[in-house]
């Protein structure tokens, strides 16, 4: 076989390797800013009326943070709280009161260890059907039900562009 019938013969062969006939890119939805600050402003406007001076953090499909609120009068470790919530909830795809849980009947939990990862209620998945895009989290409310009642107003308040 002479040498140019060899280039192209293993030229061929990579090509047909790199490049697989059905390779798709991938379609995934993630969250516009103009809808995670939707999100945390309603979550913020949900928790304040009702006096409380909390934080909140959304954050998208990587756990990387959209949008940051430290309201006036919140604690300081409020914010840090509130994007470790929300990256949780991201994480485990499950809201972080349920993760708390699972920490709770399983206190050896390895998980429980990873950066940014926090066992405490008051985040929420932000889901497009059943995929996850991102989460949002609240600290500062009394009580992590009372954060996570703000997380939820905060989803609601988009829930129809979620669809």
């Amino acid at each position: 076989m002479s040498t140019l019938l060899k280039c192209i013969a293993a030229a061929s062969l990579a090509t047909a390797v790199a490049f697989p006939a059905n390779a798709e890119l991938r379609n995934e939805k993630s969250l516009s800013t103009e809808i995670a600050l939707s999100i945390a402003q309603s979550a913020y406007d949900a928790c304040a009326q009702q006096g409380y001076h909390v934080s909140v953090h959304v954050v998208g499909r990587e756990g990387q943070p959209l949008v940051a609120i430290r309201g006036d009068g919140s604690s300081p470790h409020t914010l840090e709280n509130s994007l470790r919530k929300a990256y949780t909830a991201r994480t485990f795809r499950t809201p972080s009161g349920d993760f708390a849980q699972r920490v709770k009947d399983n206190p050896t939990l390895g998980v429980v260890h990873l950066a940014n990862v926090i066992a405490l209620q008051g985040a929420l998945p932000i889901k497009v059907g059943d995929e996850v895009v991102g989460a949002v989290g609240v600290s500062g409310a009394p009580g992590g039900d009372k954060d996570e009642a703000c997380s939820k107003a905060g989803i609601d308040k988009v829930a129809a562009q979620l669809k």
